[in-house]
């Protein structure tokens, strides 16, 4: 089936893929044609590394699911459902995001001028972190699902919110940073596709830290409790293209892999198989963040396969972790130590349940339809108070 965006704006390598989908009935109430704005760095698909993009991948596959007209903006070569519009290819050189995203909300823009398709877009669903500000060129409402911690984005950024930009959160503690933000609109917990994880009440006896590579996740301090334990680390995750990245591996973990004594190992970007192996099989994920994180999607993913989580008290982690029956939230390295020797009283089975009943991606679906409609109803009274 044609996407709403089945043309071409820019040269052919810069087109629009379909993804497997039958056909609709647009008339049908609740129907929504949705674009989905991606982090411009990295492709989007069911093995991406970032929680921006794992989030969009499994949202944007549940609402195409349910019959609604999706088109993702992304990197050329990501993996949709709907309809992928390629905004650019990924970047490969360290420290290019502002030309890469600067190249990415230019193509949507035009994608979007007057006369072209917007007037066929009921909402667009903004994942990238900076594409809201350019909500008064669109003429329709933006939902901007932050990620990020409050400190991650810059001082000035929401000094001007367009009035059809709409702002939701991923957790309460996260929205708590948050409260001052003018159209802040929900909370909408993430959510995971329970049924793609292999639940095994058996484990290994490794440990596994799995994320981006970069020092506010704590990879270091996964491989110096490991030291302390005498147990096998595995790290799985991806050392994107920014050189502080890139120097933190090089100096804070490289050193250490294959070296004598504690075994630590590290798979990079892992396919989706080999990171389902790796969730299902080990003892315990350690979440060792020494941010504040918004959200741990790891952590659902880990207790999915029943695999308990032992993670700093950081953010949002207690209200994705529960203490004492899906893992365990500690507050300092000698705590996390501790803590490995004490998984085998968390019950596997408990941590499914806990993943199935409140990190679903259905779930989490349903709370976006819902939420897509209190956004529209809110900018059609506007509008109507504006006639």
């Amino acid at each position: 089936m044609p996407g709403i965006f089945a043309i071409r704006t820019e040269p052919a390598s810069q087109e629009i893929r379909m993804g497997n989908r039958s056909l609709v009935n647009l008339s049908a109430p609740g129907i929504r044609n949705i674009l989905y704005v991606a982090y411009p760095l990295l492709p989007v698909s069911n093995e991406s590394c970032g929680g921006a993009e794992q989030m969009l991948s499994v949202l944007e596959s549940e609402m195409a699911s349910r019959g609604h007209r999706t088109t993702v903006a992304a990197c050329a070569g990501s993996r949709v459902s709907g309809s992928l519009f390629a905004t650019g290819h990924e970047s490969t050189e360290a420290d290019r995001l502002p030309e890469r995203n600067a190249e990415h909300e230019r193509r949507i823009l035009q994608l979007l001028r007057p006369g072209n398709v917007s007037q066929n877009l009921d909402l667009i669903h903004d994942k990238s972190g900076s594409f809201w500000r350019h909500a008064e060129e669109v003429g329709v409402p933006v939902l901007a699902t932050l990620h990020l911690p409050r400190h991650f984005y810059p001082r000035e950024a929401f000094d001007r919110v367009p009035p059809n930009a709409y702002f939701s959160c991923v957790s309460e503690a996260q929205a708590r940073t948050f409260a001052d933000l003018p159209n802040m609109v929900s909370v909408v917990r993430n959510g995971i596709q329970v049924e793609r994880f292999l639940f095994r009440p058996r484990k290994q006896n490794y440990l596994l830290w799995m994320g981006r590579i970069c020092e506010e996740k704590g990879a270091h301090v996964a491989i110096e409790v490991a030291q302390r334990t005498g147990l096998p680390l595995v790290l799985a995750g991806q050392v994107y293209p920014f050189s502080y990245h890139q120097n933190y591996y090089n100096e804070r973990i490289r050193p250490y892999l294959g070296k004598n004594g504690v075994k630590v190992s590290f798979f990079e970007t892992p396919t989706l198989d080999k990171k389902l192996k790796l969730l299902a099989n080990a003892r315990a994920l350690l979440v060792p963040s020494l941010v504040d994180e918004t959200s741990s999607l790891v952590s659902m993913e880990a207790m999915a396969c029943g695999t308990p989580v032992i993670a700093f008290r950081r953010g949002a982690i207690p209200e994705v972790v529960i203490d004492g029956v899906t893992g365990r939230i500690v507050d300092t390295v000698d705590q996390m130590v501790e803590a490995i020797w004490s998984t085998s009283d968390i019950n596997p089975y408990a941590c499914r349940e806990h993943v199935e009943v409140n990190h679903s991606a259905s779930r989490m679906a349903t709370d976006y339809e819902n939420l897509y409609d209190r956004v529209l109803s809110i900018s059609r009274n506007r509008q109507s108070q504006a006639a």
